[in-house]
């Protein structure tokens, strides 16, 4: 939070607002928008360290006002060059060849509607690396060492230390090694595994992870979150279940599921009739995890969810086969 604090940010958005009023041309007020609202800005930065919820929304306002700013900007400018051009005797009712403009990729719009919601929660976005170490990403966790996952067949080796992370959690153990609690995370990012592609499975994919590591929280706030993250996401009616499950580095072990947003819960084709759909797995930090980064599990608690970001698009989307965002085919990709 120091570079947060070393920003006079009523005086970031002053300045920002003038840049953006002073730009004469399409190029001058690209140049403004990447220098006050672009991933490498100081308002971007800022934005991906936050862990407060009212840093967040202070953040968000200004990246929003800012957002704003620019687009009237542009309309402006337009108007401007339309003007310019009826002075100048150009008949502009004339329809010229039009320039298709990219969009971001559907995936990216998630990640990073993700990334917006958590941010907003006061949670720190965490981009950690691909590759990790066999102890960061098994035994860390307690994964048994008879575990099929271990498995070469399951798992990209890159030497027999070394993996390429099979899940976003070895972001968490280097999290709790680094940070003194509290600790509110989310890491998003792409795993991999010896996975045959189908509709349903690729062997490189994205998830999204939450970690929380305070005193005092209970499996409420678990709930609680997971509810505001999936309302967020799918509507503000959703509602949210929890089924006990397991999992090597939880216990207790819960599973989620999300009232079906298709059927608003009556039953379905897509969610089997039941009016429920299942998200993926969460639960109680395990107090064994704890221990092998050095916390004492008598004095913290925490939660960890995750949840894969295709299956989220293609839930929201209705799309029935993952391979189908990575086949470039416009048709699709273009609705987005």
């Amino acid at each position: 939070m120091d570079s947060l604090a070393a920003v006079n940010w009523t005086a970031y958005e002053e300045d920002a607002l003038a840049a953006i009023g002073s730009a004469l041309s399409d190029a001058e007020l690209e140049e403004a928008r990447v220098k006050v609202v672009g991933r490498k800005s100081e308002l971007a930065q800022a934005l991906r360290g936050v862990r407060d919820r009212e840093s967040g929304m202070l953040l968000n306002g200004i990246r929003t006002r800012l957002e704003e700013a620019i687009d009237a900007r542009a309309q402006e400018l337009a108007r401007l060059a339309r003007e310019q051009s009826a002075e100048r005797g150009i008949d502009v009712t004339i329809p010229g060849t039009p320039v298709r403009r990219g969009r971001l990729h559907l995936i990216t719009q998630i990640r990073r509607e993700i990334e917006d919601i958590f941010l907003g929660m006061g949670y720190e976005v965490w981009d950690g690396a691909e590759v990790a170490t066999v102890w960061e990403n098994f035994d860390a966790l307690t994964q048994p060492q008879n575990h099929p996952s271990r498995s070469p067949f399951e798992t990209f080796y890159v030497d027999d230390d070394t993996v390429l992370r099979t899940h976003t959690s070895p972001d968490q153990i280097r999290a709790m090694l680094s940070r003194t609690p509290p600790i509110y995370m989310v890491s998003p990012g792409r795993c991999y595994r010896r996975d045959t592609p189908d509709a349903t499975h690729s062997p490189i994919f994205l998830q999204v992870e939450c970690l929380a590591v305070d005193r005092g929280i209970t499996l409420a706030d678990l709930q609680g979150t997971v509810l505001q993250f999936f309302r967020a996401l799918f509507g503000r009616e959703r509602e949210v279940r929890m089924r006990t499950s397991h999992f090597p580095f939880t216990e207790p072990s819960v599973e989620f599921d999300v009232t079906c947003f298709i059927c608003s819960g009556t039953g379905c084709p897509t969610c089997k009739q039941s009016g429920w759909i299942e998200m993926g797995g969460a639960g109680w930090v395990d107090p064994d995890v704890f221990r092998n980064v050095e916390l004492d599990p008598a004095e913290w608690q925490g939660f960890a969810f995750g949840f894969g970001i295709e299956r989220i698009a293609m839930l929201r989307h209705g799309i029935p086969d993952l391979r189908m965002f990575w086949e470039n085919d416009l048709r699709v990709l273009g609705q987005f």
